[in-house]
C-alpha cells in the first residue's frame, strides 16, 4: 500500500469488512475526482449530489454514485473523452479498474459510466491484511457509477472546493443553496425503481440542521424541466412547503428507513421519521 492511500485510509475507523469496503469506494471516488480535475473536466462541469456532500461537506452517510452536471447545455458532450484521465489516475494509485460507458436503451440527457473491478484486489491495494478480505464473496465487484446531466436546469450557482489527496486538486461544484435545491427536487420528484429513496430524506434533515436556504430559482427551473411547475408562476417558499407536505403524505417512511440504513451508523436518527415530523421541520426553510 502506498503512503498516499495509507493517509487516505487513516481517516476511517475500519473495524469490519463493510467498513473497509465503504472506505474503498470513497477512496476510489476521490482518486477519480483527481483524474477528472487533471483532465480539465471541471472547466465545463460541476460536482453535486450525495457524494459531493460526503467528500466536501462531511455528510455522515456513505454515498455510492458520483453525480455531475454541465454548467451549460451541450448535446455534443462526450463523457468518454475523460475516461483516459480516470483510468490513468486510478492506475497510478494502484487500482485495477475498468471504466466503461453505459449504453442506454432510450435517448436521455444523462450520460452514465461505471468504474469497476474485483473487490478483493482493490481491498488488498488499500489494506493488504487478512481481516478486510475475509468475508468478501469470490468475484464480488466494487462498482462506482458516474452520471452527468448534459442539459442542466438554469440558475445554479457554483463554488470551487479543494482536496489535498491523492494530490492537491480543485473541483467546481454546486454551492450549498444549489445543492439543496437539487435535493429538494429529488425529494419531490424522484421515482427510484418504484421505491422511495430514503437517502434523499436523510439528506433533507441534514440540510435543515445546517439551516441551509435553497436556491429557489434553480429549484423552479428543475421543477419546470420535470413538468412539475408552471413557468408563468414564481416558486415561493410557502408554495414549496405545500409541495413538500403533500409529498410527505404519500411516502412509506418504513421503506425509506430500510433504504438508508446500510449507509449510516446511528439508526436512532430515523426514529422520528414520518409525515408529521418532516412537514414540521420543513417549516424552517
Amino acid at each position: 500500500m502506498n503512503s498516499v492511500l495509507n493517509s487516505m485510509l487513516e481517516r476511517y475507523e475500519c473495524r469490519t469488512t463493510e467498513d473497509y469496503k465503504n472506505a474503498l469506494k470513497e477512496i476510489i471516488q476521490e482518486v477519480a475526482l483527481c483524474g477528472l480535475s487533471r483532465g480539465d473536466f471541471f472547466k465545463t462541469a460541476a460536482f453535486y449530489g450525495g457524494t459531493a456532500l460526503r467528500i466536501f461537506y462531511g455528510l455522515d452517510r456513505f454515498s455510492e454514485d458520483m453525480d455531475f452536471s454541465l454548467c451549460a447545455p451541450d448535446p455534443d458532450f462526450a463523457l468518454s473523452a475523460y475516461f483516459p484521465f480516470l483510468q490513468e489516475e486510478l492506475a497510478a494509485a494502484g487500482f485495477t479498474l475498468t471504466v466503461e460507458q453505459k449504453i442506454k436503451s432510450k435517448e436521455s440527457d444523462v450520460q452514465s459510466a461505471f468504474s469497476k473491478g474485483e473487490t478483493v484486489i482493490q481491498l488488498l491495494n488499500i489494506a493488504p491484511i487478512e481481516p478486510p478480505v475475509a468475508g468478501v464473496a469470490s468475484g464480488e465487484q466494487v462498482k462506482i457509477k458516474f452520471e452527468i446531466d448534459t442539459n442542466p436546469p438554469a440558475a445554479a450557482t457554483y463554488e470551487t472546493k479543494y482536496a489535498l489527496l491523492p494530490i492537491p486538486f480543485a473541483v467546481k461544484m454546486y454551492d450549498e443553496p444549489s445543492l439543496f435545491a437539487g435535493k429538494l427536487h429529488a425529494v419531490l420528484c424522484r421515482a427510484w425503481k418504484n421505491r422511495v429513496k430514503g437517502r434523499d430524506f436523510y439528506d433533507l434533515v441534514w440540510y435543515l440542521s445546517r439551516r441551509t436556504k435553497p436556491n429557489l430559482a434553480h429549484l423552479q427551473k428543475r421543477l419546470e424541466q420535470s413538468g412539475r411547475w408552471n413557468p408563468a408562476e414564481m416558486l415561493t417558499t410557502d408554495a414549496l412547503k405545500t409541495l413538500l407536505c403533500d409529498r410527505f403524505a404519500q411516502i412509506d417512511f418504513e421503506a425509506a428507513k430500510k433504504d438508508v440504513m446500510p449507509f449510516i451508523q446511528d439508526s436512532r436518527k430515523l426514529d422520528l421519521w414520518g409525515a408529521e415530523f418532516f412537514c414540521a421541520i420543513v417549516q424552517e426553510i
